[in-house]
């Protein structure tokens, strides 16, 4: 038998019916499962979880099915309390599915230290916007007698005189002395 006389034969047309009735047969017990094991339709509402708690977070988050993922937590925000939430993605109110990650991101427990650099015996104008650009802010100002007229002395905070290197935390208030440009009274 030839290829045309095969391909005009009805053994050729009931196998290739039988092909499209399995075919579609697949195609509709595939949807049905899929749609069993997806929960097609069936969403769950992310919740607010901004200034909660971790402990908070993992009940809420366990009672809603959804699975919490902590993401990077090196910008301190003085507004949330220590190890709470900060930002969370998705959205609070979003459609999600069940077993969805629900992405943190936590308030660290202050801010993070900086390193104090070397102004000792540099003008004031230098200093200030040096401390200032890491983050530090500039206290009390004071003025004692040394031949170098507005030149950095010593940089303290809270009474200590502090060193090149020392770490403090970011935002922290140092206090600063300044010449004021007369001698010292000799001994």
């Amino acid at each position: 038998m030839s290829l045309i006389q095969f391909l005009s034969s009805k053994t050729f047309f009931k196998q290739l019916a039988l092909a499209l009735v399995a075919v579609v047969v697949i195609i509709f017990l595939s949807s049905l499962w899929l749609k069993s094991t997806t929960n097609h339709k069936e969403f769950v509402t992310v919740p607010e979880l901004k200034g909660k708690s971790l402990a908070t977070v993992e009940i809420e988050l366990d009672d809603n099915d959804l699975v919490m993922e902590i993401q990077d937590s090196a910008n301190y925000n003085p507004n949330y309390p220590k190890f709470s939430v900060i930002d969370q993605y998705p959205k609070a109110g979003t459609q999600v599915k069940e077993n969805r990650k629900i992405y943190l991101t936590l308030n660290p427990s202050g801010y993070r230290k900086v390193e104090i650099p070397n102004v000792v015996r540099r003008t004031y104008r230098q200093a200030k916007p040096t401390l200032e650009t890491l983050g530090f802010e500039i206290g009390e100002v004071t003025y004692v007698d040394d031949i170098g007229k507005e030149e950095v002395i010593e940089i303290k905070f809270d009474g200590r005189t502090l060193k090149p290197g020392e770490l403090l935390p970011l935002t922290s208030k140092i206090d600063v002395v300044l010449g004021n440009g007369k001698r010292g009274k000799s001994k």
